[in-house]
């Protein structure tokens, strides 16, 4: 498991669309996967992203990184651990992995979100945003 303030798991899996002509997942799904997987991350601490937009802040991802170890096949169970390895000032970061169903590590990535108001502008997460990221898992 990665080392971070705090992860959360999740299992997918992979559907026959998100393979390509050789039966193996495409590459770019993963990114994907780690969107639904930092998106579940924030539901379950709390923090939906809709609330944030609706507040006037959005989190726009300004650096995203795949490494890829072993292919996925369709119908494979992956899991993908999302850590939230900074939330602070102005900067979210999150790690992630993702493992198939025989414990098989396929891709680990990162991405780097910075923090916009309303016009834009780059701001720091908000108070009430900062306490919710804080909150160790249950």
């Amino acid at each position: 498991m990665l080392e971070g303030i705090q992860t959360h798991v999740f299992t997918l899996r992979v559907r026959y669309a998100e393979t390509d002509a050789q039966g193996v997942v495409h590459h770019a799904n993963y990114l994907t996967w780690f969107e639904e997987g930092r998106s579940d991350f924030l539901r379950q601490q709390g923090c939906f992203y809709s609330d944030m937009e609706r507040d006037g802040f959005f989190v726009v991802v300004v650096q995203a990184t795949v490494d890829y170890r072993a292919p996925s096949f369709y119908e494979d169970h992956i899991t993908i651990a999302t850590t939230l390895q900074k939330g602070k000032g102005r900067v979210m970061e999150f790690s992630y992995q993702a493992t198939n169903q025989d414990g098989v590590l396929v891709a680990e990535g990162k991405t780097l979100h910075l923090v916009l108001d309303a016009n834009r502008k780059l701001v720091s997460i908000p108070d009430k945003y900062q306490q919710i990221l804080q909150k160790k898992n249950l």
